[in-house]
């Protein structure tokens, strides 16, 4: 996932690969059948830790400032598994279908997951009303991640902590927390 972080996918080759976990060419084609499996697998692992570091810290119900919470968390925990991170939030965006359908089904995953949050933050909301703040939410996260890990003009005049807190900021009157 390194190689994949620091050069864009389709300039690297299955040598390269192989290179960096010292095996041959036909070592890696043995285990996997392309480059875009290794992405995709990669891409895979890092989705399923994520969702299951998220769903670790999921709010309890009545706690106001959960939402804020796990949006903290969540950018923390991303910051952590940087290189990977780079990739699927950045590097891999249309790459192609598979990589596309990957990134669907995390969306959908992770909007039940930030509306079982909104729910617990602010009580009783309409079904549709938690959904919309969720898809809301996920656009957010996305869109912050991807700022802070390409370290883009908005993350870099803000700095890291003010750039977090105003993204929790704006993810509690999002939420409808503020």
């Amino acid at each position: 996932m390194g190689l994949f972080a620091t050069m864009p996918v389709d300039e690297v080759t299955v040598q390269d690969i192989a290179n960096a976990v010292d095996m041959t060419p036909a070592a890696v084609y043995y285990h996997f059948a392309s480059k875009e499996q290794i992405l995709l697998e990669g891409m895979t692992r890092f989705r399923d830790a994520m969702l299951s570091e998220i769903r670790s810290d999921m709010p309890e119900a009545g706690n106001a400032a959960g939402v804020g919470e796990l949006l903290t968390r969540t950018i923390t925990w991303t910051n952590r598994h940087r290189t990977t991170a780079t990739v699927y939030f950045v590097g891999s965006i249309g790459l192609n279908l598979l990589v596309e359908a990957l990134r669907r089904e995390t969306r959908h995953e992770l909007v039940e997951l930030l509306r079982q949050a909104v729910v617990a933050a602010r009580g009783r909301l309409s079904s549709a009303e938690a959904g919309v703040i969720a898809v809301a939410l996920v656009s957010l996260l996305e869109t912050s991640l991807a700022s802070m890990l390409n370290q883009d003009a908005t993350f870099r005049s803000l700095g890291a902590r003010r750039f977090r807190d105003e993204v929790v900021a704006l993810g509690d009157r999002i939420a409808g927390i503020a």
